[in-house]
């Protein structure tokens, strides 16, 4: 089972094989994770996420269609959705934005990881950092209250005060940006 691919597993675990959902978990469970503690910076937070998206693997109706892109990208939107979902219900008791901390790419844990897993994420982390040089502070800022702290673009529009236009059109260039360079770089 371990030979198959994630499409083949995907279709077994809609036919409730645990045996498939446990592989992808093997081979996906420190992503999700490293992307969660990412979002919610707390450890308890980021094992909620893990569990709670290998639990939607098994329970969801709808299906990874690889024509539309990879698995992990798929996986990485379920868990960025369940950690909006998180930081959105945590924000309710607290105000304002968090700032961006550059420092935090460092503290992603790599709990279990395999040395070649751990030498292919810090390859990563040094793309990002070495493409992050492009964007300007404020671009910097957009995405990691985006992606990383869960603020809506209506959110972010009404806290810099400008059009929510504006702030998806900056959105939309810092992406570009990005991956102008990641590409070049991963070309390298």
């Amino acid at each position: 089972m371990h030979n198959l691919s994630d499409y083949e597993l995907m279709l077994l675990v809609k036919r409730k094989r645990q045996e498939a959902l446990s592989v992808l978990y093997d081979r996906y469970a420190g992503l999700v994770y490293s992307f969660a503690w990412k979002a919610m910076r707390e450890e308890q937070a980021a094992r909620d996420i893990v569990q709670s998206v290998f639990v939607r693997l098994w329970t969801t109706e709808s299906d990874y269609n690889p024509d539309k892109g990879r698995f992990t990208s798929w996986l990485i939107t379920i868990t960025r959705n369940l950690s909006t979902d998180m930081l959105r219900k945590q924000r309710k008791h607290t105000d304002g934005l968090l700032p961006y901390q550059p420092e935090e790419l460092e503290r992603i844990p790599d709990h279990g990881a395999s040395p070649e897993i751990r030498a292919e994420r810090e390859s990563l982390k040094e793309q990002i950092r070495s493409a992050y040089c492009f964007l300007s502070k404020q671009q910097i800022e957009l995405l990691e209250h985006f992606y990383w702290q869960g603020y809506s673009l209506k959110e972010l529009a009404s806290h810099y005060g400008e059009p929510l236009g504006t702030v998806k059109n900056r959105l939309h260039q810092a992406l570009k940006i990005l991956r102008r360079h990641l590409l070049v770089e991963g070309e390298g």
